[in-house]
């Protein structure tokens, strides 16, 4: 049975015990379709092989050479990953361009007495459904930016808002990135295809009555771009900006990039990459706060002289003055910082005017923590 898929999230991909991507394993490391596990037929090299043969022998031989190869794979996954499978197990088959590779091992599981479908045009077919979906658009929802300088701990309360039930994507979250030079994570990142499935999925499963919550961003991630789509909804969204003093940013900075603490050769690096964007003796000041161990000093500098020059510059293109103001004396209680936060959500869906409503307050209510 060939499988017509409607969308990247189509609610038919939950009705199978497994999804099987049967493609190489390099193919299925860069992307693969969601909760789908790998059962290669052709290994990266034995792909590469009869590829070879095929350009430069024979389609017959190649054909003949991957049938056998397919078929001792197909062998080792039974005696293997699927040994364990009863007869009214139903997987769902895809590879490439739902052509040979998954076809032979389709063909074999059904030969078995299972119910085997097959993803019409395999992951080219649902790779287009992503594309559509995050370049095109529109996002279902009305966006509204989470905004701040770096070190606001943006993210850090947009999860927790996520947690009091607001709809909210994390993109940093999807990208495995914390969105500034030293935002990496020693894993890396996922790739573009992949980061764009992700975002594809998370898109499809928007309820469109109710407000998303999205971090500003740049238009990069690390190495991932920012679809098209939802770039523009961040660009033309309502904003709802943080306003933290630098020393608190740099406090909260300082304790939770442990990472960069414990490895000050990687941070040495990065202000290498930075040193021509500034003054010769700022950048050694750093270099001194590095080596000295001065991380709140370090930290302190890095947000006053480099990033939010630079986030002030972005955000001047962007926020139209349609969004609130919440301003946060020190960010030492996240779950606070986020009910103040959260109030100001309140005052911009309910149609509030003013841009620092309740300022003042909510000054009073951090320090008092």
């Amino acid at each position: 049975m060939d499988l017509t898929l409607a969308s990247a999230a189509d609610p038919v991909l939950a009705g199978f015990d497994d999804i099987i991507d049967v493609r190489a394993p390099a193919e299925y490391a860069e992307d693969h379709l969601p909760g789908a596990i790998n059962l290669p037929v052709l290994s990266d090299a034995e792909r590469a092989r009869v590829g070879t043969i095929y350009k430069q022998v024979s389609p017959f031989d190649a054909r003949k050479l991957g049938a056998a190869l397919v078929a001792a794979n197909a062998a080792r996954h039974l005696q293997g990953p699927l040994a364990d499978r009863g007869g009214a197990w139903q997987p769902l088959v895809y590879c490439w361009r739902g052509g040979q590779r998954s076809g032979s091992f389709g063909t074999i599981l059904s030969q078995i007495g299972w119910r085997v479908a097959r993803v019409q045009g395999g992951y080219k077919a649902w790779r287009s459904l992503v594309v559509d979906r995050v370049q095109n658009g529109p996002i279902a929802a009305p966006v509204i930016v989470l905004d701040g300088n770096t070190g606001s701990a943006k993210t850090a309360i947009l999860q927790r808002l996520a947690q009091r039930g607001h709809q909210v994507i994390d993109l940093e979250g999807l990208a495995n990135h914390r969105g500034s030079l030293f935002g990496g994570h020693p894993e890396g990142q996922p790739s573009q295809k992949m980061f764009e499935g992700r975002l594809a999925v998370a898109l499809e499963r928007l309820d469109p009555a109710r407000p998303l919550l999205i971090e500003a961003e740049s238009s990069r991630i690390g190495q991932i771009t920012v679809p098209k789509a939802m770039w523009q909804a961040i660009c033309a969204a309502p904003r709802l900006q943080m306003q933290v003093p630098v020393a608190a940013r740099a406090a909260f900075t300082a304790a939770t990039y442990r990472d960069m603490v414990d490895d000050p050769a990687r941070v040495a690096a990065i202000l290498d990459l930075m040193a021509p964007l500034h003054p010769a003796e700022r950048v050694e000041g750093w270099r001194q706060a590095l080596a000295q161990g001065r991380w709140q000093h370090l930290s302190e500098g890095l947000l006053r002289d480099h990033y939010d020059p630079r986030y002030d510059k972005h955000r001047s293109r962007h926020d139209d003055g349609r969004g609130q103001i919440v301003a946060l004396d020190d960010l030492s209680d996240l779950d606070a910082a986020t009910g103040l936060v959260e109030a100001g959500l309140a005052r911009m869906t309910a149609g509030g005017s003013s841009r620092t409503a309740d300022a003042g307050p909510a000054r009073r209510a951090v320090a008092d923590l």
